[in-house]
């Protein structure tokens, strides 16, 4: 696929609807973010990307003011960044100049992209996962709005 051609698909807003990793060793598959995930990925098409997903089952917090650990939980069940983007082929990197973790910022972040009709699957390259440690791919799966 062509970079313009990538690029006209990608370009608009999209909803989430499964994040899966499938572990390289055993080929296990986990819904990583739960059953039920939430999140919106943006492609503008000046060149500017947003991401923001949260886990299924997420609480609110028990009172109007939250605790440290209900805080804690809260960030640990959610990903947020934006800034740039690039398309070589099919490959997409987001180049992170803002995150909900700090460490992330200023890193590349790429995904495969694979388009089927009005879903686009982005995938990374095979690596290791910052949350288990293990090998393997991580595929988000998103549906175009609008």
């Amino acid at each position: 696929m062509s970079n313009d051609s990538t690029r006209q698909h990608l370009l608009g807003t999209w909803k989430l609807i499964a994040a899966v990793r499938e572990e390289i060793a055993s080929g296990a598959k986990t819904e990583f973010l739960g059953p039920n995930p939430v999140g919106y990925i943006n492609y503008g098409a000046d060149g500017r990307m947003l991401v923001l997903t949260v886990g299924s089952g997420r609480r609110k917090p028990a009172g109007p003011k939250a605790t440290s650990a209900e805080v804690e939980a809260l960030f640990r069940s959610m990903t947020s960044y934006g800034d740039t983007y690039s398309i070589d082929g099919n490959e997409v990197t987001h180049h992170v100049g803002v995150s909900c973790n700090q460490s992330w910022t200023g890193t590349d972040q790429k995904r495969v992209a694979h388009f089927e009709g009005n879903r686009v699957y982005l995938s990374t390259p095979p690596s290791v996962d910052p949350i288990t440690g293990t090998m393997s791919v991580r595929t988000m799966t998103w549906e175009k709005l609008g």
